[in-house]
């Protein structure tokens, strides 16, 4: 159940509007405190809209992702069963908003991710802390990055690795990109709940067993850092959703690989935040 209450860091994350807030800077519409209470618990619900997958702010308009960013090989571990060495740089690339789906509903494998034409059975999941922008963002330091954020949701970078290494001139958005693609839930917490963005264990189970386990301390760039230099110069808008990298673990870096078919279960479990979980069904 989701319960939101009043705080002067998520106003400013929410950027309410004169309409929806009340003389003093309640939020309009959103549940209050138990008397003398504080802000306990600060969660809200991921909903489906016209628009596309959106963010419940309560008493506010919802606010719909409309941009979904990656960051590759964010774990040097991870770059490493991959066969690569962590980037210099942040490794940036986008998937398709359309891609998003709800914790509960289905990941669904297309057919050409399953041809052997297109490479065969190659569908890998990937665990990861997704961070969700409140307000635009341009040319932030580092040091207020982090105030930018409206919350945090586990996610599950879906990838289809033939289409996203040889399928689309060597640009990851095409395997990346299909419908059902990046599960995210079960809600988004506000940073009021998560103390510290890069102390929060991320595992990530197959039909119970687990895959990937690790510690956002371990990221190579940490989420400050990506806002503030993906922000260089370029307009992050509010309600873009940051996707900040996955551990070692992945199917594709198993000998043999390890990849998604219909009738699994895929579960990404991030402290603090929850648990996401997607049954796997074959289109």
């Amino acid at each position: 159940m989701r319960r939101m209450w009043r705080t002067p860091s998520v106003i400013a994350a929410l950027d309410t509007s004169p309409a929806g807030a009340g003389e003093d800077g309640e939020v309009v519409g959103l549940e209050a405190p138990p008397s003398g209470g504080e802000a306990e618990e600060i969660r809200m619900e991921l909903i489906r809209t016209e628009q596309g997958v959106a963010v419940d702010r309560g008493g506010d308009s919802p606010l719909v992702i409309r941009h979904i960013i990656g960051i590759g090989r964010n774990y040097a571990a991870h770059a490493s069963e991959m066969g690569a060495k962590a980037p210099e740089r942040p490794m940036y690339f986008t998937k398709n908003p359309a891609s998003l789906c709800l914790s509960g509903e289905a990941i669904v494998i297309p057919g050409l991710c399953r041809d052997p034409a297109t490479g065969g059975e190659q569908v890998d999941y990937e665990a990861e802390l997704g961070v969700i922008l409140g307000r635009d963002a341009k040319d932030v330091r580092t040091e207020e990055a982090l105030s930018f954020v409206l919350g945090y949701c586990c996610a599950n970078d879906v990838s289809a690795r033939w289409w996203q290494k040889q399928g689309a001139g060597g640009q990851f958005c095409r395997g990346k990109s299909f419908d059902t693609f990046c599960p995210v839930g079960p809600q988004v917490v506000a940073p009021e709940e998560i103390e510290d963005p890069q102390a929060l264990r991320v595992r990530c189970r197959l039909n119970g067993e687990t895959m990937q386990d690790a510690n956002t301390r371990e990221m190579v760039f940490p989420v400050a850092g990506l806002i503030a230099e993906l922000s260089r110069g370029t307009t992050l808008l509010a309600g873009t959703l940051m996707l900040t990298g996955t551990p070692s673990g992945v199917g594709m870096g198993r000998t043999p690989p390890v990849f998604l078919r219909g009738g699994d279960v895929v579960e990404v479990e991030i402290e603090g935040v929850g648990v996401l979980r997607n049954p796997v069904v074959e289109g």
